[in-house]
């Protein structure tokens, strides 16, 4: 009869990844992240171990958006005063601090406990084309446009 295989926190085995996010829709790119980080593509995939790969995405400030979610998504703040209620749109936030943008949309479908704060940290977002992980020699992945 056989068993189940379950990974083991020293079993895994992690690779880099490059994701170039100019002209890609930001929710999809987003998804394809997401998996990648928790290591849903990977045969091994346990869901209470940490399985997934580090991710580097690059042109962030190039994302697109469909529909008009550049002036009606908003992001909100608060300062933890009375009444101060910061609020941003994307369009402000794209300018201000595009790996912000890319950030909060992966860690949306990412599971909130110490599990997925420990996959949000395997995520590297740069605006720009340069990042300082050549070293690693990341793969790029082709995400349909």
């Amino acid at each position: 009869m056989k068993t189940t295989k379950f990974a083991k926190k020293d079993e895994v085995q992690r690779k880099w990844y490059l994701v170039d996010a100019k002209d890609i829709v930001l929710g999809r790119m987003a998804c394809k992240v997401a998996d990648r980080l928790r290591g849903k593509n990977k045969p091994i995939f346990t869901p209470n171990v940490d399985t997934g790969d580090f991710v580097i995405v690059i042109n962030a400030d190039k994302v697109k958006v469909t529909g008009n979610k550049l002036e009606d998504k908003k992001y909100y703040h608060h300062t933890g005063y009375i009444g101060h209620i910061k609020e941003e749109s994307l369009k402000d936030r794209l300018a201000s601090a595009p790996d912000e943008v890319i950030r909060a949309a992966v860690w949306g479908m990412l599971p909130k406990n110490r599990l997925g704060r420990a996959m949000i940290k395997k995520l590297k977002v740069y605006a720009g084309t340069d990042h300082g992980h050549a070293a690693q020699k990341p793969e790029l992945i082709q995400l349909s446009k």
